[in-house]
Parts: C-alpha cells; structure tokens; sequence
C-alpha cells in the first residue's frame, strides 16, 4: 500500500449511518477513508474491495462464507464482487481504520 501524508484533521467527518462515521480525501485515482466505528454501528452490507489497515480496537466481518476478527495494527485487503460481500461491526469501544480505495 502506498504512502500517503495527509492532514486528517483538515477533512470533516461525514456520518453516512448511526455509528460509523468517515472522513474521505481523493489522491489521484485513489480515495482515503479514516473510519471510526463504534458498538452503535448498524449492521451494513458492502461490495467494494479495499486495502485498510487498522490502527486501534477489534473489528468483525462476516463475510458470505466466514467471519473473521481483526485486531488493532493487522492489514486487511477484501477484494470486489459479491462474493466477498461483508457486514462488519466493532468489538470494542471505537475502531479506527484507514482504507485506501481505487476510484
């Protein structure tokens, strides 16, 4: 994953759903997220692929087939496609992650 030096403190946060709230900056192609999750999330599907790597706090994915746990400082890539389809949600109080997307 590439390097990226940005000042998250100069984006807003956006709140697309009640716990789960981002901040999004566009180089390039790619998109950055900074993601902060909590226990209040509601459940959500998604099918876009992306490279995260979490900084802090433990954070479920059940995918189709499997559910898998993440802990604070793991790398995480969930390619496309239906198949890979996920609905996360956090374990702890906050999660925070940041994720680069192809756009």
């Amino acid at each position: 994953m590439s390097m990226y030096k940005i000042d998250f403190e100069e984006v807003s946060w956006e709140t697309p759903m009640s716990g789960l709230r981002f901040k999004a900056f566009q180089h390039g192609g790619r998109q950055l997220r900074l993601v902060e999750y909590t226990p209040e999330m509601e459940p959500h599907w998604c099918e876009k692929g992306h490279v995260g790597y979490f900084l802090e706090g433990r954070f479920e994915i059940a995918f189709d087939e499997e559910t898998a746990v993440y802990e604070a400082g793991d790398g995480v890539f969930i390619p496309p496609g239906r198949k890979h389809r996920h609905m996360g949600k956090a374990l702890t109080e906050v999660v925070r992650a940041v994720f680069v997307e192809d756009v």
